[in-house]
This record gives structure tokens, sequence and C-alpha cells, in this order.
């Protein structure tokens, strides 16, 4: 019997090893022959499932809602002006008001105008016999074109960054009377890393946007630029680029077909220069466009990277916006004169501008109505043929409730109009639990119907599940890659930033880097700190929309993405 026994014990002993090693061969073996990529992938993909099944999640029967087939009136969604702030005041009665880009009206080193201004003022300049001065505004050149354009607010004068936006004023029909080229220097390049430049200076002999579009366009660089509807620096190189490709007809079909194959390769567009200059300190970009004055007030940029400027110049140019009255006018080309002393244009050298002045304009004079035409095409072809999945992610819980609920509402009534209608969307929304208002659809007109019936369908209670909804977004679109493997997934996460139930974002922040999912965040009277953690982590924007200016902010952020 000892002997059965110990056999048996033996044999049971060798079955065990056996199994140990053929689960350990399977194991071991079950990853030969794909790439680390591929094993992320699945890892990825498991781990979703898993975490998936932990949360409660229900189907929302479908509701159409009444769609607004209305274009978007872009003076509709514009904030008060008062949301941006005055940089110098005036101190008389008669004054002028002018909106001044941010590189020279902002605060710090970028505060040139406004001290040039202050010092006007101080100096008590004087037309007939009254007293006068300027008022300073600091507003964004994109967005302030918008206000100008769209009648919601004209100030008497405007000095963009550059001469393009002048134009665009002109050609919407606004009256722009230039009055000084060029209050102070500055250029707009392409920061590239020192070793990729030298690269590519081998293989083209130069760099300069022809060769960086080629490549571009043969994907051996990976280079970012900005909005082209917000940013001088961002339609200066659109313009740029499809001279390139044709400097005869920006809008020619050799000009469109070169345009769509170099952005099919161009792996990031920004909504902003500091979302840019972000994903470039993560390594993930090679090359990215920024003004001179900027480059050389970065200390991180000191040594590492080379500068090449391009397109039209930055220099700042001033208008005098509608029929204004003579003294206004005489107040402007005052300022204008006294800007141009040599006290202010050495300041303004300290503050980094009026450097690279020997550069001159690469481009020709371009017709003005030629400029809103390329901005559609962007919009058009921005995403190199590839549609884009997006899944819109609603915090519909307790502390939602009121104001930021309605805005949430009317920022997302508003910004489906920006949505092409060769992507696919979802929506979803959470609180506790969360809910699958619409499954993924390509957005025609039927989708849009149920998307703005979903909207419209929101109330707010219970508690705050941020996670989880992020997690069911991304299984949708996880989903709607296996069956459209050639899409462009994206999250849009609108909330007030307070999770208190569910998963964390400890708990998903490796399967966000794995699924490479751009999370973009919409903060209402949020915790941004916590929406800016989530997006940072694959180089999206995180947006702090209070209740006044979240519609409009909505809308440039999905006029980019979607």
């Amino acid at each position: 019997m000892r002997s059965k026994g110990s056999a048996f014990v033996v044999l049971v002993a060798i079955a065990v090893v056996v199994f140990v090693l053929v689960y350990a061969g399977i194991t071991l073996t079950s990853n030969l022959g794909k790439s680390q990529a591929e094993v992320n992938s699945e890892d990825a993909a498991k781990k979703i499932n898993k975490i998936y099944k932990d949360i409660v999640v229900t189907a929302a029967d479908p509701i159409k809602g009444q769609v607004d087939l209305d274009p978007v009136a872009v003076a509709d969604s514009l904030p008060d002006i008062s949301k941006f702030p005055i940089s110098v005041e005036n101190t008389t009665e008669l004054f002028v008001e002018i909106f001044s880009s941010p590189e020279k009206a902002g605060p710090g080193i970028d505060g040139w105008l406004n001290e040039v201004a202050t010092e006007f003022n101080l100096s008590k300049p004087v037309v007939n016999g009254k007293p006068v001065s300027v008022k300073i505004r600091n507003i964004a050149s994109g967005t302030a074109t918008d206000y100008i354009t769209s009648g919601k607010y004209v100030p008497d004068a405007f000095t963009p960054s550059n001469e393009l936006w002048g134009a665009m004023v002109k050609e919407y029909g606004v009256k722009a009377e230039l009055v000084s080229k060029r209050l102070t220097g500055n250029v707009t390049g392409v920061v590239t890393r020192k070793a990729k430049y030298d690269e590519l200076v081998e293989k083209y002999g130069s760099l300069n946007v022809k060769t960086l579009t080629d490549a571009i366009s043969n994907n051996e660089l990976a280079m970012g630029y900005t909005d082209p509807f917000a940013s001088s620096t961002g339609l200066n190189f659109l313009i740029t680029a499809l001279e390139t490709f044709d400097s005869s007809d920006l809008l020619s079909e050799k000009a469109v077909q070169g345009f769509e194959k170099f952005q099919a390769n161009v792996p990031f567009t920004a909504s902003t220069t500091i979302q840019m200059r972000d994903a470039a300190k993560s390594g993930m970009l090679d090359a990215f466009v920024l003004e001179y004055q900027t480059y050389v007030n970065a200390a991180d940029m000191k040594s590492g990277y080379v500068f090449t400027p391009f397109g039209v110049r930055h220099d700042s140019p001033l208008y005098a916006l509608g029929n204004l009255p003579k003294e206004k006018l005489e107040i402007i080309k005052k300022f204008a004169a006294f800007v141009e002393q040599d006290p202010y244009q050495q300041l303004a050298d300290k503050k980094g501008f009026n450097g690279l002045n020997d550069y001159q304009s690469e481009l020709d004079i371009v017709d003005s109505s030629l400029l809103p035409s390329a901005q559609k095409l962007w919009k058009e072809k921005k995403d190199g043929n590839k549609p884009v999945a997006a899944v819109f992610v609603a915090d519909v819980s307790g502390s939602m409730d009121g104001e930021p609920l309605h805005r949430l509402k009317e920022s997302l009534l508003t910004g489906q109009k920006y949505l092409g209608r060769d992507n696919s969307i979802g929506f979803v929304s959470y609180s506790t639990d969360v809910a699958i208002n619409l499954p993924i659809g390509k957005y025609d007109l039927n989708q849009q119907s149920m998307f703005v019936g979903a909207i419209n369908s929101l109330e707010a209670s219970g508690n705050t599940a941020t996670f989880d909804g992020i997690v069911v977004a991304m299984k949708m679109l996880h989903d709607e890659m296996a069956v459209n493997p050639d899409v462009k997934p994206l999250i849009f996460v609108l909330s007030d930033g307070e999770t208190n139930v569910g998963h964390s974002l400890d708990d998903i922040r490796e399967l966000i880097k794995a699924f490479k999912i751009p999370v973009y965040t919409i903060g209402y009277n949020a915790n941004i700190q916590a929406l800016q953690s989530i997006s940072s982590i694959n180089e999206a924007a995180s947006i702090n929309a209070d209740t006044d200016d979240v519609v409009y902010k909505i809308g440039q952020l999905l006029n980019v993405q979607m």
C-alpha cells in the first residue's frame, strides 16, 4: 500500500510539473511574433473589458431633437467683451480703444505695448486743443477678428500680429485703414530639434517651409502647428504651406492634393501655443511653430533647437477701423508716431522684438479673398481624409445642477454645428452610474437629431463617477476602431472636475496612455487641476470655461479637433 501511495504522489507531482511547464510554455510563447505595441494593445483590451464589467452601464432610449440647420452665428457665441482685460486704461474723456495681440499687451516680458501706451498717456498728448489718451485691450488676433467681423464689438483700432488679419477684416467688409505697417519687428518660424534639423539639412540642403512640407509628406518629421482660425502663426503657416504646393493658386487642385498628403502626416494641431509647447516638451514633436519674440525669451530653448523663419512678417501693423471722427484718427496716428521713437524701440529690443530684421517675407501679396477660403479648406482637409470618431462624456451629477448644466447644454448645442458630416459621434452621461445616450454613428442628420435630443434630455442628480464615464467612452471607441481601424479617436469630457465615486485616475491612467486617445476636458466652475491631469496624459487641451465664455471656447476647440 505504501508503494502504491508513493507512486500516486509521484504521479501527481509529475502531473503538476507537466502542467506548470505547459502553462509556462503557452504563456511565454503566446506573444511570439507580436510587436510590443500589439502586446500592449491586447493587454489594454483585456484590462478595459475587466474594468468595464465593474461599471453599471445603461442604454438610454434614443430621443430625437429639433435640429437647427442655420450656420454658427459667431456673434451669439462670443462672450461679453469685458472677458478680455484692459491692460492700459484711458486717462481722458477723448480716447481710442485698441485691440492688441497678447505678445505685446500681456504681462511681464509680453507687456511692451502696455508700457509704451502708459508713457504715451503720461506725456499728456493733445489733439485740437483737447487732452487725449489710448486704451489697450489684450485679445488674441483671431478672437479679435471674430469680434470685429461679426460686429459684436468693434474698437477704434486693431494691432494684430500680422497683416493677414487686417486683410481678413477688410474681406468681411470692415473698413480698415493701415496707419502703421510696423509698430515693432517680429517674425514667426519653425522651431526644430537640432539633431532633426541637421538630418533634414543633410538630406534637403536647407530647411524652409518647402523642405519641411516635403519632409512631413514623406513622414520624416513629426511637426505640430496651431489653429489657423485663432492663431496668427497658425494662419501664416497654413497660407505659406499652401503656397509651396502651388504659388500661382493657393486653392488649386494641385495645392489641395499637396496639402492633403502633407496634412495626413501631421500628428498634432494644437488649440493653443501652450498646448503645442507641452507636446514638444514631452518628446512627441520634432518641430513646432512659434514667434521669435517668444522663442528668444524661452529659457528651455537656449540650446538644442534651431529657429527657421517663414511666411509674412509679424510686425504688429496698426489699423484704424470704421468711419472714425477725424480727432480719433489723429490720436491713432499720433500714437503710432510715438511708438516708433528710439527709446520705445530699444525697449522692444529688450523684450525680444526687432530680432531677425533682415528676414524678408517669402510670400507674395496674398489675395485677401483667399483667406477665408483657405481656412475653410483647412477645416475640410485637416484630418487628411481620416475620419474622426468622438465620444462626448457629460457630467450630470448633482453638483452640475442649475447654471453649470445649462451652460453645458448650451455649449454642446452650439458646438455640435462644428461637427463634420464625415465624422462619427457618440454620447455618454454619468453621475453615480453611466448611461450610453447615443452609440457611435456617422454624424448624418438622423444622428445629429438624436445627439440634440440626448443633450436636451439631460438632468442632474447623484454622485460623480468621471473615470467610469471615460472608461465607457474608451470601450465604445475601442469597439469602433475594431470595425473601422482608420478612424481618429477623441474623447471630450464636460465636467466640474470633482470625482467622488467609481474608479480613480490611477486606475485608468495606463489605459489612457495605451489607447493613445486624447481626452479633451472642458471645466464648468471646475477643479481645473483634476481635469488638466486627465488631458495631459495624451497632450490634449483642458479648457477652463467659466459661465460667460464656455460656448465660444468649446466652439473653437471643436472647430480645431472635429
